[in-house]
C-alpha cells in the first residue's frame, strides 16, 4: 500500500477540520467535542480522576480556567448577620440555643442548664450563612470581607479622648498661669520691677521648651519627651563593684539592688524584684497557687482561660477557711476556756517600756528604787513535807539513773527527810561503794603470798598425798592423776559406769547419739571427762600422723 506524502495529510485534515466547523455554523450547535485533530489524545481527553461530564470524548473544557462561579476580591458578602428569631423550638434545631444554622456540638453560646429543646423559651435567631466561592487572591487576602468604615468608630472616640486629655491640661496651665501672674503682680508690688519680660511669661516657657529632645506646641503650652535624658544612669552603672548585684545584659535584668546600704526611699533602682513583690503580683502567685492545688484535687481552674472563675473561687475559699477557723477557735475556747489569754496585753507591756527606775550595782545590789517583783505561777512553790528542804527532783542518781531530793538522796517519793545520814547510808549502799569493797577485798586477797611449786610438794609429800610412781597407785578408793601438779579425786564407781557409757555412746548412729545427747544432763562430770579421754584412740589426735617432710 502506498503512503500518503505529510503534506497531503495535512491538507486533509485540515479540510475535515473546517467542513466540520462551518456544519456547526450552519446548523448554530457547537459540538464539545470540537478538538484541534493536532492536539495529542492524551491532553484531549480528560483524566479518570476529573470528571467533565462528557465521560471520555475528547474535550478540553478540563484545560480551561472555570471563572463562573468564582467571586472577585472586592465582593462583599454577609457574616454573622442574624434573621428574626422563632417563637417555638423546631425539630432539627440547635438542643442549646434554638437557631437551625448549627447542631448542638457547633454552639457558641454558654451551655443552659436547660436548652432550648426543653425549655422552648428564649429561641436563638438563624444565622445568615452565605456560601461564596472565591478566587486565588480572594482566598489569601487577609482583609477580605473586612469594612473598613467600622475603623471610624475606633477613631472617633480616641479623638474624644484626646480633646478631654487636652482640656483638662489647658486648665491646669492656665490655673498656675493665674498662680504665677499674681504671685509676679506680688513681687512688683513688693520690689518695684518693670522688666517686660515678666509681663509674658509665655516667652519664658517657650524658652525653657525649647531644648533638644522636646516637642513645644506653644497653644497648649505643653512639653513631650520623645528622647531619653541623657543624664540617667544605666542600672550596670550605679555600682562599678563586680561582687555587687548580677546583671544579664541579654534580657539587661538586674533582679537585686546595685547599691547596698541605702534606705529602699534613697534608692535610685531597687532591682527589678522590688517591682516582683509589689502592688498585685504577689496577690497573682496566690491565685496561681490556689488554681494549680485545686486542679491536683480534681477542680478545673486555670488562670489563663478564666482568670475571673479563679479569683471567684479563690475569695470563696478564703471566706469559708475563715469561717472555719473562727468556728474552730469559738469551739476550742468553749471547750477549754481562756478566752481572757486572747484579750491585748498593756501597752507598756508590749513595747517592754515601762516608768518603774531601778539602780543596780557591779555586784547585782539595788542601790536606788525598787526592784522588780519576781512573777508567780499560780502554782504553790517552797512547799516542802516530811521534814525535806528541797523538792522532788532536784537530785539525779547516776548510778541507778533515778531522781531524788537533794537533801537527804532519798530515791523514794514522799519518803521522809534523814539529813546528812541518809546521805552516808544511801552513799555506802550504792552500787560504786560495794565495787570499791570488793576491789578492796581482791585487794587484800592478792597480799598473800604465793607458794612455789617446790613448796607446794614439800606440802603433799607431808600429808602423803604424793603417788609413786614407779610402784604404781596408792591402794585406796579413789584414783588420781599422776602428772598433775594438783591431785584430782576420781571414784572408781562412777568412772567405770562413765566408761561403759562411752562405750555404749560409740556404738550409737548419729541420729541416736543426738537424741540421747538431748535427753541427757547438761552439766559434764569429772569422771566423764576422764572416760571420754580414756576412749578416744590415737588416730581421733590430729597429729597422730604427722611426718616432717624436710
Amino acid at each position: 500500500m502506498q503512503r500518503l506524502p505529510a503534506e497531503t495529510s495535512d491538507r486533509i485534515a485540515t479540510s475535515a477540520y473546517r467542513a466540520k466547523k462551518q456544519l456547526a455554523e450552519l446548523t448554530g450547535k457547537a459540538d464539545d467535542d470540537d478538538v484541534n485533530p493536532h492536539v495529542p489524545d492524551f491532553i484531549a481527553k480528560a483524566p479518570w480522576w476529573a470528571d467533565t461530564g462528557s465521560g471520555a470524548a475528547p474535550n478540553m473544557a478540563h484545560q480551561r480556567k472555570d471563572t463562573s462561579l468564582k467571586s472577585t476580591i472586592n465582593q462583599w458578602y454577609d457574616r454573622g448577620t442574624a434573621g428574626p428569631a422563632a417563637t417555638k423550638y423546631r425539630k432539627g434545631a440547635c438542643e442549646n440555643c434554638g437557631a437551625m444554622t448549627h447542631k448542638r456540638k457547633d454552639c457558641v453560646e454558654r451551655p443552659r442548664r436547660r436548652g432550648a429543646k426543653f425549655t422552648g423559651k428564649n429561641i436563638a435567631a438563624d444565622e445568615v450563612t452565605q456560601a461564596v466561592p472565591r478566587d486565588f487572591d480572594a482566598k489569601r487576602d487577609r482583609w477580605n470581607g473586612y469594612d473598613p468604615s467600622t475603623y471610624k468608630q475606633v477613631v472617633d472616640e480616641y479623638e474624644a479622648e484626646e480633646e478631654a486629655r487636652r482640656a483638662v491640661r489647658e486648665a491646669e496651665l492656665a490655673e498656675k498661669s493665674m498662680e504665677e501672674k499674681k504671685k509676679d503682680k506680688a513681687e512688683d508690688d513688693e520690689f518695684g520691677s518693670d522688666d517686660d519680660e515678666d509681663d509674658v511669661p509665655e516667652a519664658r516657657y517657650a524658652e525653657e521648651a525649647d531644648q533638644v529632645g522636646q516637642k513645644f506646641d506653644t497653644k497648649t503650652r505643653m512639653t513631650v519627651r520623645n528622647l531619653r535624658i541623657r543624664e540617667d544612669t544605666a542600672k550596670y552603672l550605679l555600682n562599678l563593684d563586680p561582687e555587687s548585684a548580677h546583671y544579664d545584659p541579654k534580657t539587661r535584668a538586674m533582679r537585686d539592688a546595685p547599691e547596698v546600704g541605702k534606705k529602699a526611699e534613697d534608692l535610685r533602682f531597687a532591682g527589678d524584684n522590688f517591682d516582683r513583690y509589689s502592688g498585685d503580683a504577689t496577690n497573682m502567685q496566690r491565685l496561681q497557687m490556689f488554681a494549680w492545688q485545686s486542679a491536683q484535687r480534681g477542680h478545673n481552674v486555670n488562670m489563663h482561660s478564666n482568670p475571673t472563675a479563679g479569683e471567684l473561687l479563690h475569695r470563696e475559699f478564703n471566706e469559708k477557711r475563715n469561717v472555719l477557723k473562727d468556728t474552730t477557735k469559738q469551739s476550742i475556747l468553749e471547750k477549754y476556756g481562756g478566752e481572757e489569754h486572747l484579750e491585748r496585753m498593756p501597752a507598756e507591756l508590749l513595747g517592754g517600756q515601762t516608768e518603774h527606775y531601778v539602780e543596780y550595782s557591779r555586784a547585782g545590789e539595788v542601790i536606788k528604787g525598787m526592784e522588780k517583783a519576781k512573777a508567780r505561777t499560780k502554782y504553790q512553790e517552797d512547799v516542802y513535807v516530811n521534814n525535806h528542804t528541797a523538792v522532788w527532783g532536784s537530785w539525779f542518781d547516776r548510778d541507778s539513773s533515778a531522781w531524788g531530793y537533794a537533801c537527804c538522796h532519798s530515791l523514794v517519793p514522799g519518803s521522809y527527810c534523814t539529813g546528812e545520814a541518809g546521805k552516808m547510808a544511801n552513799q555506802e549502799s550504792s552500787a560504786q561503794a560495794l565495787l570499791d569493797m570488793k576491789g578492796e577485798e581482791e585487794e587484800e586477797e592478792e597480799e598473800v603470798p604465793v607458794k612455789s611449786l617446790v613448796e607446794m610438794h614439800r606440802e603433799r609429800m607431808a600429808k602423803g598425798e604424793v603417788l609413786d610412781k614407779g610402784k604404781g597407785k596408792k591402794a585406796s578408793e579413789y584414783a588420781r592423776y599422776d602428772d598433775d601438779s594438783e591431785a584430782i579425786a576420781l571414784d572408781k564407781a562412777r568412772l567405770n559406769a562413765a566408761v561403759a557409757a562411752e562405750k555404749k555412746r560409740k556404738t550409737l548412729g548419729e541420729e541416736e547419739a543426738w537424741e540421747a545427747s538431748k535427753k541427757a544432763k547438761q552439766d559434764v562430770t569429772k569422771e566423764e571427762l576422764e572416760a571420754y579421754r580414756l576412749g578416744r584412740q590415737a588416730f581421733d589426735d590430729p597429729m597422730a600422723n604427722y611426718q616432717d617432710q624436710s
